[in-house]
Order: C-alpha cells, then structure tokens, then sequence
C-alpha cells in the first residue's frame, strides 16, 4: 500500500497547506481518497494524480474542508467525460449534504445525467466494509459535525493503515490504529481543545498506541508555530509513505 499525503492542512490553510485529502494506492494509480476537503482538487493535481482515476471516496465526517471537494470531484469528471463510476462512503446524511453543496455551489448540477454514476454508501460503526482490494472499516469518534464523525482503518493485501479525523481523545482510537503500519493522526493544537486532539494529550497516550509509524496532520496555526515538534513526525502535503 503506497499512501501521498495530497493534504496536510486544517480547514483554514495554515502554513500554506491544502486540506485533507489522502490518496492510497494498492499498486501504482492512487484509486481512493481518505476525505476530500474543499482544496482537493489543486492538490491531486499538484501531486499529479488524475481525479478520474479515483474509484473511491471514504469521508471521516461532513465538515467542508474533509468533505468539500466532492461537488468539484464529480463536475471535473462530468465535463471531462469520466465513465468510471465513482463510490463515496460517508456517514449518514452524506448523500443529502452533498447534494446540498452541489446545489448551494452550482444549482442544478445534482440532477445532471452523467456518462457515470455515483454511488453513495453509508458508515455502520465499527462493521467492515469491503472495496475492491481494501477494507475498510469506521470507528465513531468524538467532533460535532451534524452527522456522526469516524476514524477509519483501511487495510490492503500487503499494508494497513488507519486515520483518526477529527476527534477529541477517545479509546476507539487505539482500537482504529491497533497494529496498522501507519496512523495519520491529528495533532491539531498544543494543549486540549475541543472537539480536537492535542499534543499534550497524545504524549500521554502514545505509548497505548500499537501501530508501526505514527506521523500528525491536521496542525493548526498553534501548533506549527509554537509546539514543540521534535519528537514527532509531521505530514506535510505531497509526502510519500509506503506501508
């Protein structure tokens, strides 16, 4: 499993950085995207990754810098002449707010005939879910988004890894992250925050923590300024992992 941090970044760009966006590769075309926030679209394209090439979608939680970039996903590939269908997973409620967003940003362009479909497919907490050659299952975490928020463990023939989203400290997130070979984890700030990790609460977890390499994302303007970062590993947009 090869995993490209397309981006690294919070909701409001903090050190220049796009919103989240994860793109995993079984081989060598990166075919599915953990979240898709608003910026993804630049993003995917600075990293070269063609959007059409992407089967499929997971989404942690429906705020717009995770979920936002979908309306753009779906138009890039109706104007240009996609035919892959594309699969989104989401929490419940997804379908309807994204074609709320489709509707807010360009009115008339959910109910478009496309050369594909989209299939919209809903998170059961905790069940495993099969797609293609990854399974993928959500654990229900801590952060207020109208909708359930998920951290997410995808695992592949040869590699495993797992996502914690947004979230306040909570166990299932050692449950999500249990033995994978990479957990992308927020570190959103210095000291606790709600409805957030923070640094200060993870030092005092992470020797619970059973997978292989632990790198943060997610870091706000805070935490790029003044934490102290040395001891941990940080993601940064267009960073390559092979798990």
């Amino acid at each position: 499993m090869n995993v490209t941090v397309v981006g690294s970044g919070d909701a409001f760009g903090s050190g220049g950085r796009f919103q989240t966006c994860i793109a995993v590769a079984i081989e060598d075309i990166p075919r599915v995207l953990v979240d898709c926030g608003a910026t993804s679209l630049t993003a995917l394209r600075r990293q070269q990754i063609d959007p059409n090439e992407i089967d499929t979608v997971v989404i942690s939680h429906l705020h717009g810098d995770h979920f936002g970039g979908l309306p753009f996903l779906i138009l890039d590939g109706q104007f240009r002449r996609r035919t892959r269908d594309l699969t989104i997973v989401g929490p419940a409620g997804t379908r309807a707010r994204l074609t709320d967003a489709m509707e807010a940003l360009y009115s008339g362009s959910s109910m478009v005939e496309r050369r594909f479909d989209v299939h919209v497919l809903e998170h059961v907490d905790a069940e495993a879910r099969r797609l293609g050659e990854l399974t993928v299952t959500p654990f229900e975490v801590r952060h207020a988004s109208g909708a359930p928020a998920y951290a997410l463990r995808l695992e592949g023939p040869h590699g495993s890894m797992a996502y914690s989203g947004d979230t306040e400290w909570t166990d299932a997130l050692l449950t999500a992250s249990d033995d994978v070979g990479l957990f992308l984890c927020e570190g959103y700030s210095p000291a606790p925050i709600r409805w957030h990790l923070d640094l200060e609460t993870l030092s005092r977890q992470r020797e619970r923590f059973t997978c292989r390499d632990l790198v943060l994302t997610h870091l706000s303007p805070t935490a790029l300024a003044a934490a102290d970062l040395s001891d941990w590993k940080v993601a940064y947009d267009g960073l390559h992992l092979a798990v």
